[in-house]
């Protein structure tokens, strides 16, 4: 009995399963909560759990020719993608596909095929590891080296990220290596790798059965290169140093991903992927902000309070005008609508909450100490308790002591 990888390790399960499975095509409008069968409360590992489940279930290898079961596993590592990543997931759930579409992230429906197995192999290797199946083996179809999409970022400052700018971005995309035509070899030719003999895997034996493992000599590929490249170093790309400028858009946050289509790596086939540039935002040293809205701490002395006095403070945008009601309280919030951030989606506009800040003074002078008792006199306010109803309270904390 041979156990080839994982797959095989499972031949009995998948032998029982494959007599009541049944898979209806998914619709587009199924939930991807729904798809991986969890709750929308389900943290990281529960989702992972629920994927290894799935995945295992309608992986194509234990269901070749069954479409309904190709097309179940695309939407399992498609909803994978989403959930797994927390700011995608954040996007999905307030804005549903629709949001994901409007920042830029991918999905599986207008790739390729081959591209699509390629991704699908990424995630899948990920929470499986290597040498499941036959995509990392000897026998798969892909060469590529790297994936097509790329990742850059961009610093702004905090005004930029809110108003929008014109940035020039710096980056590098890999393509393949001019000199061998991305073989890596030098005379761009490969040898059968002698220690596989090109299946990409070795076999051992433990007992009465025999395992596989990912051949260690060619990394799986079923072929070595006799005579390496020297452009390269037997890579079989190169790295090409580029820069563009962009339009950030108004109402950017921290971490979002900007994306910018056919500005990735390239492949073989001349086929290239698309960059996505991650924002990081500075902080001011006045405002802060929480999505669309902007929080400002304001300042104010308590004469100012006891008056009731109306002030002038800052927003993003200019100045306004705030009433302080007699009596406001310390830490007490003001909102005003339309002051903060527009929405990078909606375009709509967040508020501004000002939030006071009740100072008092640290040490008063002679002058400045007789005018606050004289004030206190007036309003009638003495330092002793006086009247019957002050008395019963002594009385009755004198009672807790008896």
């Amino acid at each position: 009995m041979y156990l080839n990888d994982k797959n095989l390790i499972y031949f009995c399960y998948n032998f029982a399963l494959q007599k009541t499975l049944h898979v209806k095509r998914l619709t587009v409008n199924l939930d991807y909560y729904e798809i991986l069968e969890i709750s929308k409360s389900a943290d990281a590992g529960e989702i992972k759990k629920a994927y290894r489940k799935l995945a295992l279930q309608f992986h194509p290898d234990r269901n070749q020719g069954d479409k309904g079961a190709e097309e179940k596993f695309k939407a399992i590592n498609e909803a994978y993608q989403v959930l797994s990543d927390e700011q995608k997931r954040s996007t999905y759930d307030r804005y549903g596909k629709e949001g994901l579409d409007r920042q830029g992230f991918s999905h599986f429906s207008d790739m390729r095929y081959e591209d699509i197995m390629g991704d699908l192999g990424s995630i899948f290797e990920s929470v499986f590891g290597g040498g499941f199946g036959g995509s990392s083996g000897g026998g798969s179809k892909s060469n590529r080296k790297y994936n097509l999409d790329l990742e850059s970022s961009v610093t702004l400052a905090f005004n930029e990220a809110i108003f929008g700018c014109k940035k020039e971005i710096t980056f590098s995309y890999k393509k393949p290596c001019d000199t061998c035509d991305g073989t890596g070899s030098k005379d761009k030719s490969k040898s059968s790798c002698k220690e596989c003999k090109g299946k990409g895997q070795v076999f051992y034996r433990q007992g009465f059965m025999t395992f596989s493992q990912t051949c260690p000599a060619c990394s799986g590929k079923g072929t070595t290169i006799t005579n390496p490249c020297p452009t390269c170093n037997a890579k079989g790309f190169t790295t090409v140093d580029d820069k563009l400028t962009i339009d950030i858009p108004e109402g950017v946050d921290n971490g979002n991903r900007i994306r910018v289509a056919g500005r990735g790596n390239i492949d073989e086939r001349g086929s290239r992927g698309d960059l996505y540039i991650v924002t990081h935002v500075k902080e001011d040293d006045h405002f802060v902000r929480h999505n669309d809205d902007i929080y400002i701490e304001v300042p104010v002395f308590f004469t100012q309070v006891a008056l009731g006095e109306t002030i002038k403070i800052p927003t993003i945008r200019g100045e306004t005008e705030l009433e302080i009601p007699l009596g406001a309280k310390d830490k007490q919030q003001f909102i005003f609508k339309h002051e903060g951030v527009r929405n990078v989606h909606t375009h709509q506009l967040g508020s501004m909450i000002a939030q006071i800040s009740i100072r008092y003074p640290k040490k008063l002078s002679k002058e400045q100490r007789e005018l606050l008792l004289k004030l206190q006199e007036d309003f009638g306010i003495t330092s002793h308790l006086e009247g019957d109803k002050y008395e019963s309270v002594f009385d009755k904390i004198k009672s807790w002591f008896s």
